[in-house]
């Protein structure tokens, strides 16, 4: 399949140097055009280096600033109409992303988000999921399975200033359905590191609730009929 532009994939990194190179590599493979930005989150390892010698272009924030405006950095420096968004430690399953990003480069969706395999990519008791799968029901009328999954490709023109911390997929997906938006979930077969289910792990989870709690709630409070 031939295409008139160039793609950018974004990848929040965080002490990634363990996973950074297989992720990197593996989207050697994707056989659409794209320039791959890394962008190392204040890391207290290597990962800006590594990802730099496998090739990427690196964007090195000076302190841990947050998957959103990790991301919000990375996209001041894509070209081109359509954007991905992709964790460091996919490994060699990251050339999946040709699937998220075919549909949108293509021009037959706005926004395509990576539908896990069942038990794989997620973890914890799916508070958060299903919080999260209610409110974009609620808002916009539409059922996701992946409400969650930090992999999805879209069309810069759909997307708002992004939300910190761990909302900022629900936020994204809210709003760019609003905008009208062409959301396909695409099957994929990625896997990546699941949550612990040790204090730290029951952490990270909470946080990651009450983060989707306040990104919706931003959002039922705008004026914005529910559907």
């Amino acid at each position: 399949m031939m295409f008139e532009t160039r793609a950018t994939i974004i990848i929040p990194a965080y002490n990634e140097e363990k996973n950074i190179a297989a992720t990197l590599k593996s989207l050697e493979g994707l056989g659409i055009p794209a320039d791959i930005i890394v962008v190392d989150d204040g890391s207290r390892d290597r990962t800006a280096a590594v990802a730099r010698e496998a090739g990427a272009r690196v964007i090195q924030l000076q302190a841990n600033m947050g998957k959103g405006r990790a991301m919000e950095e990375g996209l001041k420096e894509a070209a081109g109409p359509v954007v991905a968004f992709l964790d460091a430690d996919l490994g060699e399953t990251a050339v999946q992303a040709k699937k998220l990003l075919e549909p949108v480069m293509a021009g037959k969706a706005d926004l395509a988000v990576a539908r896990w395999p069942d038990g794989k990519g997620r973890s914890g008791f799916g508070l958060a999921q299903g919080l999260a799968r209610w409110g974009i029901k609620k808002l916009t009328g539409f059922g996701c399975s992946s409400p969650l999954s930090g992999q999805r490709a879209l069309r810069k023109d759909f997307l708002t200033p992004l939300e910190g911390g761990f909302g900022v997929e629900v936020g994204m997906t809210v709003d760019a359905l609003r905008k009208g938006a062409r959301m396909q979930e695409i099957p994929v077969d990625m896997r990546h590191r699941a949550t612990s289910r040790d204090f730290s792990g029951f952490k990270h989870r909470g946080r990651q609730f009450c983060c989707v709690a306040g990104v919706l709630a931003k959002r039922f409070l705008g004026g914005v009929p529910w559907k």
